[in-house]
């Protein structure tokens, strides 16, 4: 016999647990970053030499860059892909699904023959430019999702805190990625790094999504889109209903991203770039001709001056920067909390609007100056990243969330990251050597997210299970 239920008892749904909300969420999008980050170091570091070998160091640079730049355009299409299928059924599922399309695009890069392959002249960039899509297509999906994973499953007046969540990935896999690479790079010899050393870290990221996948695959749904289900709000087409009722959103949520992405990718690739190249002609030329390329007169008629560090000492220095990026990263949730994320987002934007204004002083003053300028744009990075875990989703109704944020997130990338390095380089270049005028552009574009910043109203308080579109 069956045993009877007893009256009055109302069984409760399964709940994700705090300790696994923070893995799921967080071990997620330090993948992803970590992925994300070892093609931006390979972009500057190895990618110029072995895809694009016949072009002159600043046009193979530039090329480089181009790929790099591909995955951004692909972003919005994958937060237009998995939005819909996280709006559509769910966020659990969704997100398993971005972590293996990013972790099967990384671990073939890392399997690519490079273009000195006789035969893969063509074929290894075009097969890179491919697997660079895919990798922005799968990030395109992946931040909003571990955002709505935080923050739909925060208790009340957390929201911002359990946001820095997810936030935390892009810091730790930084140091992660560039880690690995700065530990390999001492073990080999330059002609073993250049020959397969390259390839580790990206293979390496297989292990990592065999876990990610384990700790993702035991969540159950949020309660906020569990609620949609209930209610019948499920969107048919979540693209077209988000344009329709949140365009306006969409908008601001871009221009309120700008800043952070124009920072962050000039505070990673560009001073990378800025940072190794030698500081005299003089030094670039004698950097050629031990690595067997001697400079042809383009190459020397197009050199602009760096700062001349070595790869292995201005890693070091990126490291110790994106340790203050992490810190502050977790230092402005309960920030977020406190003031609302709009006003505390007004004053960092004020900030990196100066900020921009102290490339020429810092840059110019050796070692100190340089690691002051790298700790001060990173802490900015942490102070205006970390409440956007929060605040973009929080724009958007509950039944298309994922893609509205998503969609922001990701045309914001395009605005601010896809061609901020290509940029910074062509002003770099402009300005015969000097980063005054990439500092300007910093500048304006946080000019831009500060106007967006004071149009929007403050989204602290707002209901976020409730409210449908």
């Amino acid at each position: 016999m069956s045993t009877p239920h007893k009256a009055g008892i109302v069984e409760n749904p399964p709940v994700n647990s705090r300790g696994r909300v923070i893995v799921a969420s967080l071990i997620g999008t330090t993948i992803e970053f970590y992925d994300f980050y070892v093609y931006a170091t390979a972009a500057v570091l190895v990618f110029p030499a072995l895809f694009f070998p016949n072009a002159t160091g600043s046009v193979a640079l530039l090329s480089s860059f181009a790929v790099f730049g591909v995955a951004f355009i692909a972003r919005p299409l994958g937060s237009v892909v998995f939005g819909h299928f996280g709006d559509k059924i769910g966020r659990k599922g969704t997100l398993v699904a971005s972590l293996m399309t990013m972790g099967v695009a990384t671990f073939l890069i890392g399997c690519l023959p490079t273009a000195l392959v006789p035969g893969w002249t063509i074929l290894a960039p075009a097969m890179l430019v491919v697997l660079r899509f895919l990798q922005g297509l799968a990030l395109g999906g992946e931040w909003s999702g571990a955002a709505l994973l935080a923050t739909e499953n925060a208790p009340a007046g957390k929201r911002a805190i359990w946001g820095t969540f997810p936030q935390m990935g892009a810091p730790i896999g930084f140091i992660l990625a560039n880690g690995l690479f700065l530990w390999i790079s001492f073990a080999l010899t330059s002609e073993q790094f250049m020959a397969w050393g390259w390839r580790i870290p990206f293979l390496l990221s297989a292990v990592m999504v065999i876990i990610g996948l384990w700790v993702r695959l035991k969540l159950v749904e949020t309660p906020a889109f569990q609620k949609v289900i209930d209610e019948g709000e499920v969107s048919k087409l979540p693209v077209g209903r988000v344009f329709k009722t949140s365009w306006r959103p969409l908008i601001l949520g871009t221009f309120v991203m700008l800043a952070t992405y124009v920072l962050f990718y000039l505070m990673t690739t560009f001073t990378l770039s800025y940072g190794t190249t030698p500081a005299t002609l003089e030094a670039a030329k004698a950097k050629a001709a031990a690595a067997g390329k001697p400079m042809s007169a383009d190459s020397i008629a197009s050199w602009v001056p760096g700062l001349g560090f070595t790869r292995n000492e201005f890693l070091i220095m990126l490291i110790i920067g994106v340790v203050f990026f992490g810190i502050f990263t977790l230092v402005s949730g309960p920030l977020a909390e406190k003031y609302g994320r709009r006003k505390m987002l007004l004053w960092v934007t004020s900030g990196i609007i100066v900020f921009g204004f102290t490339f020429v002083p810092l840059f110019g003053a050796g070692t100190a100056g340089v690691m002051t300028l790298l700790i001060l744009g990173f802490t900015l990075m942490g102070l205006t990243f970390g409440p956007m875990g929060a605040l973009l989703p929080e724009m958007f109704p509950t039944n298309v969330r994922y893609t509205g944020s998503a969609i922001s997130y990701n045309m914001a990338s395009i605005l601010g990251a896809a061609v901020a390095p290509f940029i910074a380089v062509a002003l770099w270049q402009s300005a015969n050597g000097s980063p005054v005028l990439v500092g300007i552009y910093l500048s304006a574009m946080a000019v831009l997210t500060l106007i967006a910043l004071l149009i929007l109203k403050e989204t602290r308080d707002l209901d976020y299970t409730s409210n449908m579109s």
